[in-house]
């Protein structure tokens, strides 16, 4: 038994050492499809490993803390890649920030919501949340989203699908504020609308012993390496996966949602874990927070950067992604109202994660 639990301390913390070392070798250049697939075997491996520590941290700083590290840590993460790719083609990435913005919102509000919801109701049929906890995080998505991504459309102080800098100003104080206003609700004020109900967390987990402090500081370090990993690794392999889209016809947006895909594996895997657990608040709280993450901290740190070096920015969607997103928020609004879910709710929404792939492919 010791010499398991020594097997598996040495297996999770080498493979985020062992990825950003396969990082390392691919970086900047122009792998063959021997070290591809080292990298997509890295790619998996990290994320395996992300999902174990971000379980570590959570046991031992209790929920809803535990959900909100890792969805920050990635969200860091991925704002400063969206940065990075800003800085080296200012002109090709005017509309990054949107893209990656609103395919994180699909992937996550039908991608994933979607496969928790079909795998958590196919293990224990009904699934149980707290609508006090689903509908304020659900409220302040709708609010950012309409705010950043289809309020551009309409605007005239500038043209296109854009926001003057004072529009610009304005939309990143207010996405921080109400952004943080909500992490001071979930951890701090009404907390325990973000806890798991108690009927529906199994022994094993609600049982499992408390990892101790030097355990936790070990595995947020391991976790902030095997997220620099994965984000890295799905950034190199990007170009592969462009060359492979131009060549099949697929318009480029397809691309940005490969990579988006990639980014979000660690909580995918996470928020799937968790509702196969029947802790299906844990899973929203991972989704939806993710979420909000990626609008309330990316938005204002591309806009900073937009403002503080004269670069062009377009926010505004097309009236078929307006569509979409309207479609996905009314339909999540419908899912997360009552407190309950089954399969149902779980196969509307991957049909809608379909259908925003699809009509990405064949616009």
């Amino acid at each position: 038994m010791k010499a398991q639990i020594a097997r598996d301390i040495l297996w999770n913390a080498t493979i985020p050492v062992a990825a950003c070392a396969v990082l390392a070798v691919i970086w900047g250049e122009d792998p063959g499809w021997g070290l591809l697939f080292l990298a997509g075997a890295a790619l998996l491996a990290a994320v395996i490993v992300a999902v174990h520590h971000a379980e570590i941290i959570a046991l031992r700083v209790g929920e809803p803390f535990g959900t909100l590290v890792l969805a920050l840590a990635v969200t860091v993460i991925e704002v400063a890649l969206i940065v990075a790719l800003m800085l080296s083609d200012p002109k090709a990435t005017t509309a990054l920030a949107r893209d990656t913005v609103f395919a994180t919102v699909m992937i996550i509000c039908n991608g994933v919501v979607g496969l928790c919801l079909l795998f958590g109701a196919m293990r224990h049929r009904v699934l149980a949340f707290q609508v006090e906890g689903t509908s304020p995080a659900l409220s302040v998505l709708a609010t950012l989203a309409t705010l950043i991504l289809v309020l551009p459309t309409f605007t005239s102080s500038s043209p296109g699908p854009t926001l003057s800098p004072a529009q610009l100003v304005f939309a990143a104080v207010v996405s921080l504020t109400l952004y943080l206003v909500f992490i001071f609700v979930q951890t701090v004020r009404h907390r325990e609308y973000f806890l798991p109900l108690p009927e529906t967390a199994q022994d094993e987990v609600a049982s499992a012993p408390a990892p101790s402090n030097a355990a936790a500081l070990a595995s947020l370090g391991l976790l902030l390496v095997a997220l620099v990993a994965v984000v890295g690794l799905a950034k190199s392999i990007a170009p592969d996966i462009e060359a492979a889209v131009r060549r099949t016809g697929v318009p480029h947006a397809a691309v940005g949602i490969a990579v988006a895909l990639m980014v979000l594996l660690p909580e995918t895997g996470a928020a799937v874990r968790a509702a196969l657990r029947n802790r299906m608040q844990t899973s929203f709280n991972l989704a939806l927070g993710s979420a909000l993450a990626t609008i309330g901290l990316s938005i204002p740190a591309v806009v900073a950067t937009a403002l503080a070096l004269d670069m062009p920015l377009e926010l505004g969607l097309g009236f078929k992604e307006i569509a979409l997103l309207a479609l996905t928020l009314l339909i999540s609004g419908m899912t997360l109202s009552g407190g309950r879910a089954t399969v149902m709710q779980g196969a509307v929404h991957l049909v809608l994660f379909a259908v925003f792939l699809f009509l990405t492919v064949v616009p």
